[in-house]
């Protein structure tokens, strides 16, 4: 592998032109296909397989009702010195009403007055808005005309606001990720000391990023796609696009301090930390492509887009990097690492210091408290964790959006008019065509419905025109995402059985309560399948990287621990309000459920990236015969400031996410940026030398037979190394350009 990727990392350096072309026509190509292709995205969440959605999929082939088309809610609510009954209010009422029905795909509205959809005191009321079409199909210009026509009844003096899909617009790509950029900027420049260097990662990873979002553009023509897909992609390809290539630069750096030529220096940059690249990045994708197991459509989506967008940055970095690096030179040492290339040093980031780096001195400092490390990280990560216990899942909700937004005004000023229970009611679909008598069947049902526990509520069934159907609406005592309402829809599922046993008749619980509750439990039932899938294949390529059966066992254990502190974390701070206002949360509530799968798959690809980086490092110098503490110790002093480097810019790139709008968004930032500052910092920068230490040479222990059967990939490139040491080199010129470096100094063919 190493010695392979070492002779492309030149071949690109000296096409270096062909190489630019190549790829400004890829991205020409994708834009002119993201331009002619894309199609809206979608906010619905389909869950195959589940009671809910076979309730649904009953419902639209007896009745033909779409499930997708659009709704809203209008809501209006007069203040405290009158009603909605005085003469002015209604009439402000029905004239909305009937603006509404004119507008372009409304299918019908549902007067307030005629539905008697007011609450008991008078002061709040709803119009109900039916589409045509699905929410993805509506633009800005469909939702304000919908505002336009409802707040005509502000005339007045009424407050109206809006709810439902047809209000809620696809997030749109905001300034959050400007945030990253700018810390990974300044980590950069501070990194390498050099302008052309700290741009180089910049530039190859907004490339990558471009590439995939102009990718999922093209895919959204032939799939519909989730409105949360393409951020998922932006936030990890910006991350490991700039990680990726500042592994490959800091090498390159390395060798040209070394005395290599840029062409040498490219090619081993490639041949080393470009292996390491190409086994991380495939950690990361297969955990994030390991997501269709999961079998929920949005969520298969998102890794499937995510993964793809990482392959595309692992591709950019072992091609076009190498090419950027051919037009740069030596100029991305700047004026110190000249000067020590010049004087034969050999610190790579060219500060010349006789002072051991921090790095290896921070090595050095745990492996001679590697007990109390141990214990120190284990103890401090399990207390984080502790709020994890309580998890509480749910689907993102108007209740959970902003104050200030008009979505969550709506939902507030319908359950202080109708009972916290109205924004989540259970919708209860009997299927009749093997009952007796159905209209009978019917009230049997909605009779028992009404005798329990947590019930405020039962609406008369309403049949579909054979009759064959009916659905029965039960309002909660309890709020959509209380226990109290899941132990509702449990109950109410539970004596489904004698409801068929008694009159034929086939229940299903639906609703959007009902859903969430569903996709939390399809997701639990596929987390361990989905682990032991993820483990399984990231344990055997991490077993073939580093020929050892500890270190990925060490690997897996230590990514346990971070990714449960940051379930702690974020239950603290998502769930119960810990330092909410600092975080502009507004509403703390149940963690999107979706939230626990996705972060086990990201950040397991993500702390698997640190461990290859670092421990390949150690493994080079144990490889060249140092002991097992020394290693540890020299891959610190080498990797130990380009990986803090590369794990600030990941927690920097995530945080800036915890200032989008989107709670959905908000939360998967935050932990991820939790997750990966745990990881790098507590389990790789501590917790890995500390072990290493403990376990001494058994660390890369491995079964005889085991190793004869294991091909040697040399991810390290410790094969390649020798290989280029036994053949004459050619040191190159300390003035040494790019117009005269066209050709090789040496050749290793």
């Amino acid at each position: 592998m190493a010695a392979f990727l070492y002779r492309f990392g030149r071949w690109v350096f000296r096409r270096r032109g062909l190489v630019l072309i190549v790829w400004a026509v890829i991205l020409g190509g994708l834009g002119v296909g993201a331009a002619t292709l894309s199609a809206p995205v979608s906010n619905s969440v389909s869950i195959p397989g589940t009671e809910s959605q076979r309730a649904l999929d009953l419902l639209s082939s007896r009745t033909g009702a779409n499930a997708d088309s659009a709704t809203a809610r209008v809501v209006f609510v007069a203040d405290d010195a009158t009603t909605l009954a005085a003469p002015s209010a209604k009439a402000a009422i029905q004239t909305a009403v009937k603006n509404l029905s004119e507008l372009p795909n409304v299918r019908a509205v549902a007067d307030p007055f005629a539905s008697r959809a007011v609450s008991s005191d008078g002061r709040t009321a709803f119009a109900t808005v039916g589409y045509a079409v699905k929410a993805s199909d509506l633009g800005s210009t469909e939702r304000d005309a919908l505002f336009d026509a409802g707040r005509s009844a502000e005339s007045a003096g009424l407050t109206v606001e809006f709810g439902g899909d047809a209000v809620t617009a696809s997030p749109a790509q905001s300034a959050t990720e400007g945030i990253g950029v700018l810390v990974a900027a300044l980590v950069l420049v501070i990194t390498f000391g050099a302008l052309v260097a700290a741009g180089l990662p910049l530039l190859t990873a907004i490339i990558s990023v471009g590439a995939g979002m102009l990718g999922i553009q093209i895919a959204s023509g032939f799939f519909e796609l989730g409105s949360n897909t393409s951020s998922l992609a932006l936030m990890l390809g910006l991350a490991v696009g700039i990680d990726y290539a500042l592994f490959i630069v800091s090498r390159y750096r390395h060798e040209l301090i070394e005395g290599h030529s840029p062409e040498e220096a490219a090619g081993r940059a490639v041949g080393t930390a470009g292996s390491a690249v190409v086994f991380a990045g495939l950690t990361v994708i297969i955990a994030l492509a390991a997501l269709s197991v999961v079998g929920i459509p949005f969520l298969v989506q998102m890794g499937l887009a995510a993964a793809a967008t990482v392959l595309g940055a692992v591709v950019i970095a072992i091609t076009l990097l190498p090419a950027l690096l051919g037009f740069a030179g030596d100029r991305v040492l700047g004026r110190k690492g000249r000067a020590a290339r010049a004087s034969g040093g050999t610190d790579v980031e060219g500060s010349g210091r006789v002072r051991a780096p921090f790095g290896e001195r921070w090595a050095r400092g745990v492996l001679r408290h590697r007990v109390l490390a141990v214990l120190g990280v284990i103890i401090t990560l399990g207390v984080v964790a502790i709020p994890a216990l309580d998890m509480h899942l749910g689907l993102p909700s108007d209740a959970t959006a902003s104050t200030e937004t008009t979505e969550h005004k709506a939902y507030e000023a319908l359950a202080a008019g109708f009972g916290a229970g109205f924004n989540g009611p259970l919708v209860i679909v009997a299927d009749l065509a093997n009952a007796g008598v159905p209209q009978q069947a019917a009230q049997v049902i909605g009779a028992d419905l009404s005798k329990m526990a947590d019930v405020a509520v039962v609406v008369p069934a309403t049949f579909s025109q054979g009759g064959d159907t009916a659905v029965i609406t039960v309002i909660p005592k309890s709020g959509p995402t209380s226990v109290q309402t899941e132990d509702l829809v449990h109950a109410i599922r539970a004596v489904s059985g004698d409801w068929h046993s008694q009159t034929g008749a086939q229940v299903y619980v639906t609703g959007t309560t009902a859903a969430g509750i569903d996709v939390s439990q399809k997701l639990s039932d596929a987390l361990v399948p989905y682990l032991a899938v993820i483990v399984g294949l990231a344990f055997v390529l991490l077993m073939l990287v580093f020929r050892s059966i500890l270190i990925p066992l060490k690997a897996v254990g230590g990514f346990l621990l971070s990714v449960v502190a940051a379930f702690g974390a974020v239950v603290a701070v998502f769930q119960n309000g810990f330092a909410a206002d600092l975080l502009g949360i507004d509403n703390p509530g149940p963690i999107i459920s979706f939230l626990p799968i996705l972060l086990v798959g990201i950040l397991f690809g993500l702390a698997m990236d640190y461990e290859v980086f670092l421990v390949t490092r150690m493994r080079e110098e144990h490889v060249h015969g140092a002991t097992a503490d020394e290693s540890i110790a020299l891959g610190f002093r080498h990797g130990a400031r380009v990986v803090t480097a590369a794990a600030l810019i990941m927690v920097g790139v995530f945080a800036g996410f915890i200032t989008a709008t989107e709670p959905v968004v908000k939360s998967i930032g935050f932990a991820l940026a939790v997750g990966v500052f745990a990881d790098a910092f507590l389990i790789r920068m501590t917790l890995v030398p500390a072990l290493m230490s403990l376990l001494g040479n058994r660390a890369y222990w491995l079964p005889r037979w085991l190793e004869r059967v294991l091909p040697d990939l040399d991810v390290e490139g410790s094969n390649l190394t020798k290989s280029l040491e036994t053949t004459p080199q050619t040191p190159a010129p300390v003035e040494e350009t790019v117009e005269n470096d066209r050709e090789p100094a040496t050749s290793h063919r």
